[in-house]
């Protein structure tokens, strides 16, 4: 356990390889994922995992995702929810569960929480995954990483908030983005001449 523990991603890391199976719901069938395949389509990645199918909290984070997908696709990423569950039970909740409608994106299952350790979101007294969001970038490096308890939900909107600030800082490394950046916002460009100076450079 000691050793697992040890073995955690952290942000600026290269995330190593994994695959998992999935129920694909916009095919309405089984299949897999993999990291090396997704980084040589030259897609961001973003992981959401989550406590359990069947839950309470879980379907309303899930539903909120799957209302920004859309735009998480358009900034060059796949999202791929991840679970303890099996690929059967993401089938059955995903048909169940109108919540979930509209849901278009993997459910990938991690059944001896192989992948949800390497991101430290693995609780050993329960078997069960943190709600864990992460951003891996083109490169296979961890970009972003957010990790919640069980009893408070996530905010896809931050998530969105998030990626396109990481794809937007991709293009140009030369800036960063002050807080609550959105697109078409003013960035930073640091340098000697800001230090101590920063209100006067988003006031310009």
């Amino acid at each position: 356990m000691s050793e697992e523990k040890q073995n955690i991603i952290t942000v600026g890391q290269t995330v190593p390889n994994f695959e998992m199976e999935v129920y694909d719901p916009k095919r309405s069938d089984f299949g897999k994922i993999s990291l090396a395949q997704l980084l040589k389509d030259k897609k961001w990645v973003i992981l959401c995992f989550y406590p359990a199918d069947f839950t309470f909290v879980c379907p309303t984070e899930l539903a909120d995702l799957a209302d920004k997908y859309d735009s998480l696709i358009k900034e060059g990423a796949e999202v791929i929810s991840v679970s303890t569950d099996t690929k059967f039970t993401h089938l059955a909740w995903k048909d169940g569960e109108k919540l979930l409608k509209n849901v278009k994106y993997p459910m990938a299952a991690d059944p001896t929480g192989v992948v949800s350790k390497m991101f430290g979101v693995y609780d050993y007294n329960t078997g069960l995954a943190l709600r864990g969001t992460f951003i891996i970038n083109p490169e296979g490096k961890l970009a972003a990483s957010e990790v919640n308890f069980y009893n408070v939900g996530r905010s896809a909107e931050e998530l969105e908030r998030k990626m396109k600030a990481n794809a937007y800082l991709a293009k140009h490394p030369e800036e960063a983005c002050p807080a609550n950046w959105t697109t078409g916002e003013k960035t930073l460009k640091p340098n000697a001449q800001m230090v101590g100076k920063v209100f006067e450079a988003l006031n310009k």
